[in-house]
C-alpha cells in the first residue's frame, strides 16, 4: 500500500469576495506541478459561495463533473434547458461531452452554500452532454458507506463515463470500517469532511486528505463522530 497525506492547510486557495475556494489539485490561478490530479481524478474544489453569488454561464467539454452540496442550496441552469435547485443531501452530475455551458448560483439572501466540485476524466470522449441529479437518504450512510456515483448508475446511484465510484460515510466514534476497492488497480482518494479518523496509522482531521494506491482494502477508524468522502478511481485513463 502507498499512502500520501495532504493536510487541509496545504491546499491551494482563492478568495474572490463572493467565492472562497480551496483546491486539492491545480486549478485556475493555483498551479502546483506536484498536484495535477490523482489518476483520473483531476479536480476537487471545496467552495463556499456567499449569499446571492455564483458562477455565470461558462463552458466545459469532455469531463465528468460532480457537485455535492455540504450545506446550503445551489441553483443550476444550463444550455440543455435544465433549471433546478440542488440541496444538501442531493448530488448533481454533468457529462460535459461535446460541450455544455452552465451557471451555478447561491439563491439565498442570507446563507452561504458550501460544496465540493469534482472533475473526473471520462473514458469516452465527445458523448452527448447529459445532466442528472438525485436525492439520497443520508440515514443510509450512518456507520456505512453510501454509494453516490458509479459507472453504470447501479445500486440506485448516478452514473458517469468512467470506472470510478464516489461514496460518503458518517461514522460514530470508535467505529472501524473497511472500504473494499471496487475495481482492481483503482486508487482511493479520501477526504475527511468533518471529525477525526485514523487511516494506516495516520490521524486525519477536517478536510485533511489521503491518496491511497496499491491496496485492496482500507481500514478507517473514526476517533470521533466523523464524515468522510471517498473517491475510488482508475489510476490511468
Amino acid at each position: 500500500m502507498t499512502i500520501n497525506i495532504f493536510p487541509s492547510s496545504s491546499r491551494g486557495k482563492a478568495e474572490h469576495g463572493w467565492l472562497h475556494s480551496r483546491f486539492s489539485y491545480s486549478f485556475a490561478e493555483y498551479y502546483n506541478p506536484d498536484r495535477m490530479g490523482f489518476g483520473t481524478l483531476r479536480v476537487l474544489n471545496d467552495d463556499i459561495i456567499e449569499p446571492d453569488g455564483g458562477f455565470g454561464m461558462h463552458p466545459h467539454n469532455n469531463m465528468e463533473i460532480i457537485t455535492i452540496p455540504i450545506s446550503g442550496s445551489l441553483e443550476h441552469r444550463d444550455s440543455m434547458g435544465n433549471g433546478s435547485v440542488i440541496r444538501t443531501g442531493e448530488v448533481q452530475v454533468m457529462s460535459a461531452g461535446t460541450g455544455i455551458t452552465h451557471s451555478e448560483y447561491n439563491p439565498s439572501k442570507n446563507e452561504h452554500v458550501n460544496l465540493f466540485q469534482i472533475w473526473i476524466m471520462p473514458n469516452k470522449k465527445n458523448v452527448a452532454p447529459r445532466y442528472d441529479q438525485k436525492t439520497f437518504d443520508i440515514s443510509q450512510h450512518t456507520n456505512a458507506y453510501q454509494l453516490l456515483v458509479a459507472p453504470e448508475g447501479n445500486e440506485g446511484t448516478l452514473f458517469i463515463h468512467q470506472d470510478a465510484y464516489i461514496s460518503i460515510g458518517r461514522f460514530d466514534a470508535g467505529i472501524t470500517s473497511s472500504y473494499i476497492i471496487r475495481k482492481a488497480g483503482n486508487g482511493l482518494f479520501l477526504m475527511v469532511i468533518s471529525g477525526t479518523v485514523e487511516v494506516v496509522r495516520n490521524i486525519l482531521e477536517g478536510r485533511d486528505a489521503a491518496e491511497i494506491s496499491n491496496a485492496n482494502t482500507v481500514d478507517i477508524k473514526a476517533l470521533g463522530s466523523s464524515e468522510v468522502l471517498l473517491m475510488d478511481v482508475p489510476m490511468s485513463q
